[in-house]
Parts: C-alpha cells; structure tokens; sequence
C-alpha cells in the first residue's frame, strides 16, 4: 500500500526547541495557522501539546497536503484540522473568503480567531515574494497582539551567522537563484511595514533562529 507520508530529518531534530519557544510566545487560545507546512510533521506533533488552540496546517504542493493528510490519519488530534491548499504569494488567502474551505466548515473564526501565524523554513527555501506575501497576509489575518513565528537559519547584518549557513546558502542559490538565506534586517524592516514589530529572536539548534513578530495597532 503506497503511504502518501513524507518525512523530513530535522524535524525531528527541531521540533523539541520549536515547541518550548512557540509555548513561550503564543497566544494562550484561538487558532494557529501554519503555512508551508511541508511534510505535516511538525503540525501532528505541535498541534496536541498546544491545546486549547486550534491549529490548521496548509500548503501549496498538492503532495505536501497529502503527506499531511496522511500524517494527520495516523496521528489524529481533536484540535488539528484538515489541511488546505494555501500559497503565501497569493493576494488573498482562502481563510479570508467565504465560504471558507471544505475542510474548515465547522471552524468559528468569530470564536477561535486566528491569533499567530507559525512558518517554519519556509523563506529561504522560496522566491522573496514569498517572504513578502507572508508578511502581507499576517498584516491582514492577525489582531493586535496577534504574533508570527518564523524559523529558519538568517544572515545578520549582511553576514553569515555560521559557515555551514553559508555553504547552504550557496546550494540553495545553484538550485534556484530566487531561493537564499535572508538577512533578517530585510525581513525587520518589511515586517514592520505591515505593523509587525520584531519582539524578540533566539538562537535554536544548527545556526537557525526562532524570530517572533508582533502585530501593532494600525
């Protein structure tokens, strides 16, 4: 029987440190919305240690949704939605519309705001427009106090954080020359255009930070 599942090494390897930062900073209720997210993984194993909230994964690749699906089937959650097909470029993301997706029929956004938004290496493994359409829909989605959390490795102050960072920085610019490991002042500074306030980073396991924003008043 063909297993849709897909598995990605360094989760296993991150989840631990991602799940003690996303403890800290988010909000204590309302709904968690992750994009890009992959394999489904990460979502299977956040979503049950981070109840009360709600948690709705989503993706792009139709094979990604799948493997989450499947994930999902056999690791099911009370709190874990079904994942939908999202892509962070878009002007308009579907949790915006209405009818909202088949698989959120029985979400109550009016009591289960989405308060954060989670993208875990994502960015870099992306065009910019991706980085920027993220930062555009946490602007739109999030409340005040609503926070994003992005990990991923970063270059600060135009540098390098490690060599291996570097090294993989090279790889992923031979695969696609769109792709690149940002430097977090850019994202700052985008971020702050769309009333993100940067609240703080920290430093995780093989030279990636967990960078968290806050959403400001307009």
């Amino acid at each position: 029987m063909n297993d849709p599942r897909q598995f990605a090494p360094a989760t296993q390897r991150n989840r631990e440190p991602i799940l003690a930062v996303l403890s800290e900073v988010l909000p204590a209720s309302g709904t968690v919305l992750e994009i890009s997210s992959g394999t489904g993984e990460h979502a299977v194993f956040f979503a049950p240690r981070l109840r009360p909230r709600l948690w709705i994964p989503s993706d792009p690749n139709p094979m990604a949704r799948a493997s989450i699906a499947a994930w999902r089937e056999q690791c099911p959650a009370e709190n874990l939605y079904p994942p939908i097909a999202l892509d962070a470029c878009d002007p308009i993301w579907p949790l915006e519309q209405q009818p909202l997706p088949e698989a959120l029929q029985d979400l109550d956004l009016q009591q289960h705001p989405i308060r954060a938004i989670v993208n875990i290496n994502m960015i870099h493994i992306a065009p910019w427009r991706a980085c920027l359409g993220l930062l555009a829909g946490a602007k739109r989605l999030l409340p005040p106090k609503g926070i994003l959390y992005l990990y991923g490795p970063f270059k600060q102050a135009g540098n390098h954080t490690a060599p291996s960072n570097e090294a993989f920085d090279a790889s992923l610019q031979m695969q696609n020359p769109e792709w690149g490991v940002r430097n977090l002042e850019d994202v700052v500074a985008i971020a702050q255009t769309h009333h993100l306030a940067l609240v703080k980073t920290v430093a995780m396991p093989a030279n990636n930070l967990s960078v968290i924003f806050q959403r400001t008043q307009d």
